[in-house]
This record gives structure tokens, sequence and C-alpha cells, in this order.
């Protein structure tokens, strides 16, 4: 069958727009169905009370206003009576951006639709986009900053939903204008889920969790940018298994600075270059011995007990313990942390890295942690060094943000399923909260001690 040089009708392109927007014409129609049915004074006593309703709840009722209705209306806004993502607007912002396609024969354009919007917070758009045959998810991840200066918003980043369906996040302002209060610390042992700890926020408003049981984390950032706010965060969620013995934290301190309040609360502490490499050699040991013991129990599964308790390695400043320093002491430490990357999952052997510089010369096994997150970094190639490749063309803009103490613990992390970098902030823990913590796990009064 050959293909027409004439175009399509413009009637069947209303009749589509209709039928895949059919509140357009179910609302009006209902409207005058109600006028002649009930009278114009019951049709907008209806419309009327509904809007009541609608204010009593967003007064009386603000958390499930929030989270139910405000992303509803909040999007219905955007797609409809704001101009960026409307008909004209929203094919001339694509054109700017070569993102649309030419039927070679009739010069028709092949424009992109949005599918669906969705806006969970007054910051964040996501745009559900059904793609035209020939482009790929990749042609738009190339045009994000193109996308984001067109859009007048801070940024955009890409992901892939199903064939043909992507998904755009538009961060149209600054998601994060408050400082996120630290974790409370659970009353019980049996409230704590090493799976899944609560340390900041998403920038969707979600409270952002990270497991350290079967999970090594690389948290990376340059000086002022949070990182130990991470470290901390972790601490306090896991402060009863602490206390009990089911969790033992070995704090690597080379500044002996970041972790030294806590030290009374840790199972193993160390700050000079000698008494690091030891103790990394205790934990590596110790790593090799519980293998032993597992296997000879038969055991596959390891379950944090006071018997076999979870050990988590926290290392400050990783790339000064393994990128430099003595030689003897770094050929060890390179070949005691792969052993603790690829095994320490299975024996209940975690690893919590901070590093300002996340290159392969300072931190050579950097792959091994399964979860990275990267703050506010330096230079642009330190994202993809730390969040995997690609990670700034997606969206992880960590090298643009300010050098301004108000955005310390503003960073990326890259999501498990999607791949797409999300941005988040960590929690900020005081001095006065990391002595709460001390007290608390050395057996001290708790004031603030609350239930999970």
């Amino acid at each position: 069958m050959g293909t027409s040089t004439r175009r399509k009708g413009r009637e069947f392109d209303v009749a589509l727009w209709l039928a895949r927007h059919p509140g357009a014409v179910l609302l009006p129609g209902s409207v005058s169905a109600s006028v002649m049915q009930l009278g114009a004074t019951t049709t907008a006593s209806i419309a009327g009370g509904a809007a009541a309703g609608l204010l009593a709840w967003y007064r009386g009722h603000p958390d499930s206003f929030d989270t139910v209705a405000a992303p509803r209306f909040r999007a219905w806004w955007r797609r409809w009576a704001s101009k960026r993502y409307t008909g004209i607007f929203w094919r001339d912002t694509l054109l700017a951006c070569d993102l649309v396609r030419e039927n070679r024969k009739t010069q028709e354009l092949y424009v992109p639709r949005i599918v669906k919007i969705r806006s969970f917070t007054p910051s964040i758009d996501t745009l559900w986009v059904r793609l035209v045959p020939g482009q790929s998810a990749k042609a738009w991840i190339d045009k994000t900053e193109e996308l984001a200066d067109a859009l007048k918003v801070e940024r955009v980043s890409v992901e892939k939903v199903r064939p043909q369906i992507i998904a755009l996040v538009v961060q149209r302002t600054e998601s994060f204008t408050e400082v996120i209060d630290a974790p409370d610390m659970p009353t019980d042992a049996e409230l704590v889920d090493l799976t899944a700890l609560c340390v900041g926020e998403t920038e969707y408003g979600d409270d952002f969790t990270l497991g350290v049981q079967g999970q090594h984390v690389l948290d990376a950032g340059a000086t002022g940018s949070g990182k130990n706010s991470l470290g901390w965060s972790l601490l306090r969620q896991m402060a009863p298994m602490i206390r009990e013995g089911s969790v033992r934290v070995w704090g690597a301190d080379p500044k002996e600075i970041e972790l030294a309040p806590g030290k009374d609360a840790f199972y193993r502490y160390a700050a000079d270059e000698e008494s690091i490499h030891e103790m990394v050699s205790e934990y590596h040991e110790d790593l090799r011995d519980t293998k032993a013991k597992l296997k000879a129990a038969g055991l596959r599964k390891f379950t944090p007990s006071p018997e076999t308790p979870f050990n988590l390695l926290l290392a400050d400043e990783l790339g000064a313990i393994v990128g430099f320093g003595d030689m003897t002491y770094r050929k060890d430490y390179r070949s005691w942390f792969p052993v603790i990357g690829t095994q320490g999952r299975a024996t209940g052997h975690g690893l919590l890295g901070m590093v300002q510089e996340p290159n392969k010369d300072t931190v050579p096994f950097r792959d091994l942690f399964t979860t990275r997150l990267c703050l506010r970094v330096t230079a642009a190639q330190h994202v993809d060094m730390a969040l995997g490749d690609d990670a700034r063309l997606r969206g992880a803009l960590a090298d643009e943000i300010p050098n301004d103490p108000a955005t310390a613990g503003i960073g990326y992390v890259v999501r498990q399923r999607s791949r797409t970098p999300m941005r988040i902030r960590l929690s900020y823990v005081d001095d006065a909260e990391i002595e709460e913590f001390v007290r608390y796990v050395t057996g001290g009064p708790s004031l603030r001690v609350v239930a999970a």
C-alpha cells in the first residue's frame, strides 16, 4: 500500500482529541443537563455545596487533602490552565528542542503528546509522554538541559516507563527549602528495620529510606555538603539494636572530628592511621570467622541478634584511608575491602563509606557499593563517578548545587528499578541529638525517644 501525500482531516484530529479527553465534553454536558433538569438555582447550590465541602476538607484535615486532593487539582491546573504543557506551547517547546518528527511527504509534524500529568508536590511535575515512532528515550535524555531551559524550570530528568512511553520529572523550583529534622529513635529493637531506615526526604515529599543490612553505601560529597548527616541519621534509627548489641558499629575517623562525639556508643573506634589499619583488619577477620560459623551451622541466611550481631563499618573520609597514607596499609585495604564488599551481605557485615572525590584512584572498589549517594560535588565528572555512567546527563546535577550552608544534605540517589536519579535531602542531626543518641545507647536517660 502506498503512502498518500494528503494530510489527515482536522475533524478527525478533533474527534480523536475529544475521545482522549472525555471530560471536555462530559463536564459542560453535565452542567447543561443539570440546568435543564434541575434549574440554575439547584445546580448552583450543588456546585456551591461541593466547593464548601472541599474548603472544609482543605481547612479541617490538611494532611489528607494535601496527599489526596491537592496533587490532582494541581495537575489539572498545570495541564489545562498553564501554558507550559498545552497545545501550541508544548509543540513549540519540542520544536525548539528538536524532539518532533516530520512526515517527508506531507510535511505534517508528529508531536509527542502528554498522556497524563501528576504533581506530587508544588515543585515537582511528572509528565508521561508518548513518543512518536522512530524516537527513543535516549533522544530525550540528550536534550534534558535544552528542555529545562525551554520550559523555564530548574531541572528535567527522563525515565523510561514502557515501550514508547517516558516520564519527564520536571523540577519547577527548589524542592527543599527547610532543614529536615533528625529521625526519632524507636523505642524498641523490634521496631527497627535494617533494610529501610529513614534518613531524610525525597523530592516527592516521601520518606527517604536506606538499607544497611545486605547493602554497602557510598556517600560522596564535597566539604560542607552534609555527608555525615547520613551516618548519624542511620545510627539514630538503629539505636535500640545498638543498645542491645544486635548491631555493632565500627568507626574509622581519620580527622578525629566527625565520629568522635559518638565513639562511646561504638563497638570499636579508631582515629590514627595505625589503629584504623588494625581495626579494619579485625573487621575483616570477624567476617571470615562469621562465615566459617555460618557454614558449620548450615545456615544460609543471616539474622541479627545479640549472639550474631550485624556489623557496620562506618568510614569517614574513605579516600584518606584507602587512597593515601602508608603503602603497606593501602595494599591491605585494597585486598580487604573487596572481600567485605563481595561477601559481607551473607555474613552481616556492611560498609558505609564517605568520600570527597569518588574516583577510581581514591576508591578503586567503588563499584562494589550497592547504594550510592551524591551530594554537592565540585566537578561534573564526580557525579558519574559516584552514581554511574550518564547519571548527570539523566538529571543528577549535583555539581550545580550551590556551595551554601542552606543546601547541606541535598543530593541525588539513583532509583533501584528505573535507574533514574532522584533528588533527596538528608536529615540534619545536631550535636545535642548526637549526645542524646550516645546517652540512650550507653544506658543513660533519653528525653525524646518516641515510637517509630
